[in-house]
């Protein structure tokens, strides 16, 4: 997908209105997977004692070599790309606004100094 160019103002409000919903969403998925991680791995240490690893680091190290775990981190960098594509989208967004004010004091600027001549 191409970065959306944003030809006026009052485009880059809409764009920024309509996609503030799906950034919302893709920074909780984030946050989301971040603290389930935590959980997963507690789950995941709990089912390796059960398995029969007697010692912490055992444990760990099966929890963090379990497929389950590694599917959330997939799932994990997805939704951190996502959040990022939607942050910075809003960034160009913003930007085309930050230079359309510019714009508008350049020339509020060159009127004025054309009626004081």
């Amino acid at each position: 997908m191409t970065e959306p160019v944003f030809k006026s103002v009052e485009h880059a409000l809409a764009f920024m209105r309509d996609q503030a919903q799906f950034y919302a969403k893709a920074k909780a998925d984030r946050v989301y997977l971040e603290q389930f991680r935590k959980s997963k791995k507690a789950i995941l240490m709990i089912q390796a004692e059960q398995e029969g690893k007697k010692t912490g680091q055992e444990r760990e190290a099966y929890a963090y070599a379990h497929p389950d775990y590694e599917i959330l981190l997939n799932g994990l960098r997805e939704a951190v790309e996502q959040e990022e594509k939607y942050k910075y989208e809003m960034k160009c967004a913003e930007a085309r606004i930050e230079i359309w004010r510019t714009q508008q004091a350049n020339n509020r600027s060159e009127y004025r100094a054309g009626n004081l001549q």
